[in-house]
């Protein structure tokens, strides 16, 4: 079966600067849309939704009564079966026809009122790429996402200052611009599948050609994980890591990740240690400093058997 595809009334003969990218699996982007089409653009603005293999007709059936109404240019893919993170973004671009693309994951909640008219302003300098940063200023605080909260905290909600000062290595595409002939250039690597650094591998890809630029304008990342999820999505993103490692080695020898995975695959019991470590983990008595901890060295144990 081929693509569904389904546009606004608006769609047809728009010409944006700015293309909103947003693909999703069995999330549902109906509150991101609304959000965005709630911000007045004059025109300046599509939006993109990919749809990747989630199968579900009653989300589908609403994501199209929402575009129908729509007075921005909006098209919905709907695709029959997943083709992936790396894939489903490449082929995003594709329906794009502004200059600049913004990559925004479609549980990302922007965190000002102005948040396209502020990246059509970062656009209009012309950069080449930039990362606008996340914060979990609205993410749920349940207590079972106490632990993702933590790592998330500690390591990616950065000031733009912060992450200039290492800037390839502070790339996601949870909210990404990126300019139309950058990314014809340098598309995502389709050599990553499932989960997990197909973005790192990117950014280090077009820093080094490019460079990359870095904003102040945030989303909050809304979807946070239980630790179980977490740990399962480590356990796809080993083989990833691998990958990045080979295509990247000086860099990522540098990552605290890669350093502790180089120790672990020296040890005797590190399947021991493995097991262990994923236990902390998800003991829900223990302290969350020692449980995010605990996560990490599961997730270098991990990456130290693909290694």
């Amino acid at each position: 079966m081929s693509a569904d595809i389904h546009d606004s009334p608006a769609w047809a003969g728009a010409a944006p600067r700015l293309s909103v990218l947003t693909p999703f699996l069995r999330d549902d982007p109906l509150d991101l849309l609304a959000r965005l089409l709630a911000e007045p653009t004059d025109g300046a603005v599509e939006i993109v939704l990919l749809d990747d293999g989630t199968n579900d007709p009653g989300l589908t059936t609403a994501l199209k009564a929402a575009i129908d109404s729509a007075a921005v240019p909006v098209r919905l893919i709907t695709l029959p079966a997943n083709e992936g993170r790396a894939r489903g973004r490449n082929r995003l671009t594709l329906a794009a026809r502004g200059r600049h693309f913004l990559f925004l994951d479609s549980d990302m909640r922007p965190d000002r009122s102005d948040f396209l008219r502020a990246w059509l302003d970062v656009a209009a300098k012309d950069p080449p790429a930039v990362f606008g940063g996340f914060t979990l200023e609205q993410a749920p605080d349940d207590a079972r996402f106490a632990v993702h909260r933590a790592m998330a905290g500690r390591t990616d909600c950065l000031s733009a200052a912060e992450r200039s000062r290492d800037p390839g290595k502070h790339v996601f595409t949870s909210n990404l611009l990126v300019r139309r002939d950058v990314f014809e250039a340098e598309a995502f690597d389709a050599g990553f599948t499932g989960w997990g650094w197909e973005d790192v591998e990117w950014g280090l890809r077009v820093t080094g050609r490019y460079g990359m630029g870095h904003a102040d304008v945030p989303a909050t990342h809304m979807g946070l994980d239980t630790v179980p999820a977490l740990a399962a999505k480590y356990e796809q993103s080993a083989a990833n890591f691998a990958r990045l490692a080979a295509l990247h080695p000086q860099a990522v020898a540098a990552y605290p990740s890669h350093k502790v995975a180089l120790i672990i695959r020296r040890l005797p019991g590190r399947g021991l240690l493995r097991r262990a470590s994923r236990a902390v983990a998800g003991a829900e008595a223990a302290p969350v400093p020692a449980r995010a901890f605990a996560l990490r060295l599961y997730r270098a144990a991990l990456y130290a058997e693909a290694l």
